[in-house]
């Protein structure tokens, strides 16, 4: 099933969710007034740090509020 999900998304399951969840976490950082660490308790990264690098790596910036 992971060959297949591979094939047809290009990337592993584990991968994707991360993806996934990144996302969601992007969406609310622009429309949330709670903090940083909030929104990532809220799409599953505990740790705050973990978090900041996961999505510096993908949007090339820190995480902030608003924006």
């Amino acid at each position: 099933m992971q060959h297949a999900f591979r094939r047809h998304l290009g990337t592993t399951p584990t991968a994707y969710l991360h993806r996934v969840r990144l996302e969601h976490a992007h969406r609310d950082l622009r429309a949330t007034t709670g903090t940083v660490a909030e929104v990532a308790r809220r799409w599953g990264f505990p740790d705050r740090c973990r978090f900041t690098v996961s999505y510096q790596a993908v949007y090339g910036r820190l995480p902030v509020l608003g924006t």
